[in-house]
Parts: C-alpha cells; structure tokens; sequence
C-alpha cells in the first residue's frame, strides 16, 4: 500500500531520517513508535505528501505507483493538531472540506455523518465551544470524510479522556475490519501494542524494530522497545 524506499529528510543540518526503508502492506495497521525527535510526524508528513523526502522515493499502491501527492484522494490525515476551523461551526467545516473532496455537502447529509460520531445537536455550535474530545471526534471525520484506502494518524489519542479514547479505538477496530490501511504514531506503548497488527520503532532517523504484533508478547516488545532508548 505505501513503500518508502532510502527516504532521508534534512532541515537544515538537522537529520530527521537518514535512508529509512519502510513497507507497509494493504491491511496492516501499524503502530509507529518513537521517542521524541525520532522523526515519526516527519515519516507521516511525507507519506500523506505534505513534505517531500531530501532523498529517496515514496510511493502509493495503484496500478502504476503513484506519489503521495497524485494519491491524496485514497490518503486521509489526521494531523497532531485538529486543523478546524474555531469561529466555523461543524457543519461548516464538514461541509468545507466536503466539498473539497466534492463529496455530498448538504445539511441532512453532513448532520447524520455529524450524528454518527456522536456530535448530534451540536453541529451548530462553533467548534471553539467543543471539548478536546468533540474537536477530535470532528477532526477524525473531518480526515477520512472522503473513505480513504490509507489512515495515517499522528499521536490521535493525545489529550483525549476516557470516552474519547474508547471512541477513537472503535473508529480504528471498525476500519481495520473494513479491510483499511493504517500508519499511526502513537506514544502510549500498550496502546500502539493493542492496536496495531504490527509494530514499528524509529530510532536515529531509521527503522530500528519491524515486528508483527502476533510474534511476540508485550513484555518482550518493551523490553526490546526500551533497550533502544539511551541511557539516562
């Protein structure tokens, strides 16, 4: 589904990834791990095509491959920050980007995706009114509005409460079963662990641990996961 082949990314004489390989096959859901700095929203950036490697190539599974960018129909992105617009209500900003995708854009049609996570009687409101976990819940429809083949979600759970954890979790479990591809930076290592079908680690710009979740218990992973992190 996506193939990241020498991909290095320089600001400066900064290095966030030096010739990382990274292949992610149509239906993993894989958890990215990372400490700080490790480069995991900079790997995101460039997959969803908001960021172009210094080196190496990235491509999207199609008949002929295609780069990030010329396959953003089929991605959905879901960025550290809500990227919604506060003085907009939500129906306003379901319906911009609805039409950006020149999906169906009209009020019955926005207000049932409204309703069904759970914001019914409150597409009215501007969004600057709403929770963490309500502005949350509209950033991730407001994502995958367009059902992308392609997840790609940068550390989604942060800042959530309970419910708010538990109603992303069964967005995610609801999608992997649909057969859908993702790639999620999560820093919350039992959390990554339970999602995720397989469980990647970067460390110093590359590709440090590949594992698939079913090869190995969480206590092994840890103590794998914590023998990469420098000593203290």
């Amino acid at each position: 589904m996506l193939e990241l082949r020498g991909v290095a990314k320089y600001f400066g004489r900064f290095t966030a990834l030096r010739q990382l390989d990274l292949t992610v096959q149509r239906g993993d859901f894989v958890a990215l791990f990372g400490r700080n700095g490790a480069g995991k929203t900079t790997l995101l950036r460039i997959a969803a095509g908001l960021s172009s490697p210094s080196r190496g190539s990235v491509t999207v599974e199609a008949a002929t491959p295609q780069s990030p960018r010329a396959a953003r129909g089929r991605i959905g992105y879901l960025a550290h920050a809500t990227v919604l617009y506060g003085d907009l209500t939500a129906l306003e900003n379901l319906r911009f980007y609805a039409r950006l995708f020149d999906l169906p854009s009209g009020d019955a049609e926005l207000a049932a995706r409204l309703g069904g996570v759970g914001l019914a009687g409150r597409e009215h409101e501007p969004v600057r009114n709403y929770s963490r976990g309500m502005q949350q819940r509209l950033a991730i429809l407001r994502a995958f509005v367009h059902d992308p083949d392609l997840l790609l979600l940068d550390e989604p759970f942060t800042g959530l409460d309970r419910e708010g954890t538990e109603f992303l979790k069964g967005f995610l479990e609801s999608e992997r079963a649909r057969g859908k591809t993702a790639l999620m930076a999560i820093h919350d290592l039992p959390l990554g662990y339970e999602l995720g079908t397989r469980l990647v680690a970067i460390d110093h710009g590359g590709v440090a641990l590949d594992l698939q979740r079913r090869d190995v218990d969480f206590a092994s992973f840890q103590e794998r996961y914590d023998g990469l992190r420098p000593a203290s």
